[in-house]
């Protein structure tokens, strides 16, 4: 219930920002004076106001909606031999990464995870789960921080963020085109808008918005091979490989939908249907690409990209 008061108003929030921002720029609409004919230049502010700062409003929030959907306690001062082990193994890589020392945090879940998030490399957090901590040993976990430190060095949420703001700025520009259509030809409306052209554009934009995702959903994929290989090369190439097979015994912990797609692992997807939206990749895959490939451990440089 919790997750899901926040998440409403986070939406909320998000929603009333937006819309102030456009009155404030004196928007009017998105039709033309004359009420009938769509104004796409209006149109096209519209779709990248809302896509685009819906994203990146997210993405600056993220550390917060970490902390409060997914519970995340921050470690400020380690208190056990452990958080002194993940605080100064986080600071290492952070220095081998010319990083700024992200936030760290652990999150309860009986299941082994871990997420990073952040609006910037600089200013990151690196969680957790209870799970991960008490069923692998010392060497999986420092590579499984390493490869959440690689999303970090890459930039993969920001970049994750621009391609889905992106896309639901083209999702939102042609589902009122086709909205407007329908109810301009089909239902031959001359004037405002009719709850035809309501009901079109719903329609059309979770139809588009599922299709789109499949290119967001890869993107997201490839990513993870590249913070693989980060991981491997910062803690060692069997290392990594040992973390991604210990995944493969244990069910992926539950995130918040928000966090899935940063989480290490969501199990991949069997059915070519099913991997078409898979944030990750199968993990026998992973492991695989890791075997094949060669790769050297570093302790004082940047990893090659």
């Amino acid at each position: 219930m919790k997750r899901i008061f926040f998440f409403i108003i986070v939406n909320i929030a998000i929603l009333l920002v937006l819309s102030i921002f456009l009155y404030l720029i004196g928007f009017e609409g998105i039709l033309q004076q004359n009420g009938v004919d769509l104004n796409y230049h209006s149109l096209m502010i519209f779709s990248l106001v809302f896509g685009m700062g819906g994203s990146f409003i997210s993405l600056y929030m993220s550390k917060w909606m970490a902390k409060s959907l997914a519970g995340v306690q921050i470690i400020k001062l380690p208190r056990n031999d452990f958080e002194k082990w993940y605080f100064e193994t986080v600071k290492k890589q952070s220095n081998i990464l010319d990083l700024k020392m992200p936030e760290i945090g652990i999150f309860q879940s009986e299941a082994p995870n871990a997420f990073a998030t952040g609006a910037s490399k600089n200013s990151s957090l690196i969680a957790l789960s209870t799970g991960l901590i008490s069923k692998m040993n010392k060497s999986e976990v420092e590579a499984v921080i390493g490869h959440e430190m690689s999303h970090v060095a890459n930039g993969d949420m920001v970049t994750l963020s621009l391609i889905q703001g992106v896309i639901n700025a083209f999702v939102i520009f042609f589902s009122r085109i086709i909205g407007h259509f329908v109810d301009r030809v089909i239902l031959k409306n001359d004037r405002g808008y009719g709850i035809g052209y309501f009901f079109t554009v719903i329609f059309a934009q979770i139809i588009l918005g599922i299709l789109a995702s499949t290119i967001v959903c890869w993107y997201s994929r490839m990513r993870e091979f590249r913070a693989d290989i980060g991981g491997a090369q910062l803690s060692g190439k069997e290392n990594m490989i040992s973390a991604l097979k210990a995944l493969e015994k244990f069910s992926a912990a539950k995130l918040p939908d928000q966090m899935l797609a940063f989480g290490i692992s969501n199990k991949g997807q069997t059915s070519t249907f099913q991997k078409l939206f898979s944030t990750h990749p199968p993990l026998r895959k992973r492991i695989q690409a890791l075997e094949n490939k060669n790769i050297t451990t570093i302790t004082n440089q940047h990893p090659a990209a």
